[in-house]
């Protein structure tokens, strides 16, 4: 290049008179108006387009901040700048300053996900491990803010830089949020909506700190281990169904199984006592259309036919009172309080009451109900 060809190309940058930016990208957030030596003639025109501010930048320092329109770049439209140059009286053109040009649409659809499982506590299974991932949205609030803290002096700040640090943001104020719901862990997966509302509120003022307005946050889905979730499941399914007859309803399977295995003697065990119990059924049943004979025998034959084989009533079996949740709650029998401490929906520490006790005590004090806990060891025998 000859040496005035470097001179023209000097001139044409320095008195350019246009200034704007045309953005062809969909990622850029910012972008830098490059001139040679930053130089920008007076009276130039600064066009700025719908969806975007011209943020000056003098030395580091902010100085004006332009909306949509068209402005002639005089001393009147850069009061801010004017202070900062010291301009008492006007400028001589050339003058310089830095330029950029502020996205200020909506970004849609970014992606956010933990990288890690996170860790939670809950009272009926522990520690457990969750993950989380959804779509958030977010615009350029103040760009002038958004330049001096975030974009420095980067000429051409995309999405893709910024995303990342959202990203870590993100993740970690989500942490704290589910962390201090203290929510059971089922809730999680089941309130996303609500807890996307909460997490919005608690990363606004983060994301605005640095000229950013986080318009939208979803949590699309919350995951767990699937054991887990297995568990959960038969938890939800204990809670809602007769603890009784779910215990008759396994034993009843259990049996049927262990029936099908015909070479066995487990098989031929079970049958029997499948056989015992079916006859038990049936005369329960039959005795009400045998009580139509008995009427028909003599009172003194029926009573001396019956009174040998009769057996005394059974003692009635306790039930017992529990408190769940602050509530009291039963009663229940013995099998069904034990079902329910297998589950977790009880502890050694559940207060418990039943007809004949002073008052109520925990679990582990009724002598009763400690064999729930295991472990018991018999008392030695009489020498």
């Amino acid at each position: 290049m000859s040496l005035f060809d470097r001179i023209k190309e000097k001139l044409s940058h320095e008195f350019i008179d246009i200034v704007e930016w045309l953005d062809y990208t969909d990622d850029t957030i910012a972008h830098r108006f490059e001139r040679y030596q930053n130089e920008i003639k007076n009276g130039a025109k600064l066009v700025v387009r719908e969806g975007q501010l011209a943020v000056f930048i003098n030395e580091g320092q902010l100085a004006d901040v332009f909306k949509p329109g068209t402005y002639d770049l005089t001393t009147q439209n850069l009061p801010i700048l004017s202070t900062l140059k010291g301009w008492k009286y006007g400028f001589n053109s050339p003058f310089k300053a830095e330029v950029y040009f502020v996205n200020t649409t909506l970004f849609t659809d970014e992606k956010w996900g933990t990288k890690n499982p996170i860790t939670l506590s809950d009272d009926r299974f522990g520690l457990v491990e969750i993950r989380a991932f959804g779509t958030y949205a977010f615009k350029i609030a103040d760009a002038g803010k958004f330049i001096i803290d975030i974009v420095g002096t980067d000429n051409n700040f995309t999405n893709f830089e910024i995303n990342e640090h959202l990203k870590s943001l993100i993740a970690t104020r989500f942490t704290d949020t589910v962390g201090e719901a203290n929510l059971p862990i089922e809730l999680y997966a089941a309130n996303t909506s609500e807890l996307s509302e909460t997490c919005q509120e608690v990363m606004k003022p983060e994301f605005s700190s640095v000229g950013i307005s986080l318009e939208k946050f979803y949590i699309e889905n919350v995951s767990m281990p699937e054991d887990l979730k297995k568990e959960i499941f038969e938890y939800s399914r204990l809670d809602k169904i007769d603890l009784d007859k779910l215990t008759k309803f396994k034993t009843a399977k259990a049996i049927e199984a262990a029936a099908q295995n015909e070479g066995g003697t487990a098989g031929a065990g079970m049958g029997m006592g499948m056989g015992f119990v079916l006859a038990q059924q049936m005369g329960g049943m039959m005795s009400p259309q045998m009580g139509g004979q008995h009427q028909q025998m003599p009172q003194q034959q029926y009573q001396q036919q019956q009174s040998p084989t009769m057996p005394p009533p059974m003692p009635q079996a306790a039930q017992y009172f529990y408190a769940l949740n602050g509530a009291q709650a039963g009663p229940v029998g013995y099998d069904q309080l034990r079902s329910l401490y297998a589950s977790r929906t009880i502890n050694k520490d559940t207060l418990v009451w039943k007809a004949g006790m002073d008052g109520w005590k925990a679990l582990n004090q009724v002598e009763e109900l400690k064999g729930f806990l295991g472990g018991n060891t018999p008392p030695p025998l009489p020498m």
